[in-house]
């Protein structure tokens, strides 16, 4: 693979901010890389002036930057066996939201990111080619990426989200008297989740009775977790609603990277709608 870190000012954010770049590249099992033009060489991927990859936007979790899961799976190798592009913005604590504090990441991710990264990099336009997979705080990002913006991606990917934006109004409301102060400082109080923008029951609700086309979603989480209910709610609701989920439980794995290193894997190769190829102009 070939990764990059890329430092930029965002316009919506109004400061500085990172993105972690990982390409396809050279290797024995892909066989993509420079080839001599002239050469006859069949069956083989080449570099190609214009070429694109199908993006999944990779979000971290809470207390970590854009670098992080690069550094502590294999997903250089997930994402070369899967001829993927993967971009991983930096956000910070905000559980991917709209803040209260006045930082508007969502916007950020779903707006301002998709065309710095289509106009800057090889990613392939439009919805059938591009995803979101995000763990921890990250996978409650994914989950809100899908119900709020069902028109950008074609799947998602939560793996142990739980706190944050959720479709389960009674444990969010239960979340604002945990140790987890980042929730009350960021996101609405009580009297205000109900059919904010940060409810996403109501935003899926809002997908069946508009009829819109909902990304297929997959989420996983460790039997262990301490988090297992609240991921295991939002499958639960999404369900009921009878939009297209998938829900896997691990056996004695938690919220940490043995569990998250397992399910990138899964989700890169296996969940996840992937051309697996790149994309030239011609085809």
């Amino acid at each position: 693979m070939g990764i990059l870190r890329f430092s930029y000012r965002s316009e919506l954010l109004s400061l500085t901010t990172n993105i972690t770049v990982c390409y396809p590249t050279a290797s024995l099992t892909t066989s993509l890389g420079y080839q001599d033009p002239h050469a006859e060489v069949k069956g083989k991927k080449a570099y190609r002036p214009g070429m694109k990859f199908q993006t999944v936007y990779l979000l971290h979790g809470g207390g970590e930057d854009d670098t992080v899961p690069y550094r502590y799976t294999q997903l250089e190798q997930f994402a070369e066996r899967n001829m993927v592009m993967l971009v991983s913005p930096s956000v910070n604590d905000s559980l991917y939201a709209n803040t209260k504090y006045g930082f508007k990441y969502f916007d950020y991710v779903t707006q301002e990111l998709p065309v710095v990264v289509q106009s800057l990099f090889a990613s392939a336009p439009g919805r059938s080619n591009t995803f979101a997979v995000g763990l921890a705080m990250g996978g409650n990002g994914a989950l809100a990426l899908g119900l709020k913006r069902p028109d950008l991606y074609e799947a998602v990917v939560d793996l142990s989200g739980g706190i944050g934006m959720t479709l389960d109004r009674v444990g969010y409301m239960e979340s604002l008297d945990w140790e987890f102060p980042i929730v009350r400082n960021t996101l609405p109080g009580k009297d205000e989740y109900a059919g904010s923008e940060h409810d996403l029951r109501s935003c899926a609700e809002e997908i069946i009775a508009g009829g819109k086309q909902a990304p297929a979603f997959f989420i996983g989480v460790g039997s262990e977790d301490f988090i297992r209910d609240r991921v295991y709610n939002d499958y639960r609701v999404l369900d009921e609603l009878g939009l297209n989920v998938s829900y896997e439980e691990a056996p004695g794995l938690g919220h940490d990277y043995g569990f998250w290193n397992l399910y990138l894997d899964k989700a890169l190769s296996t969940w996840l709608p992937l051309k697996r190829t790149p994309i030239y102009g011609d085809e």
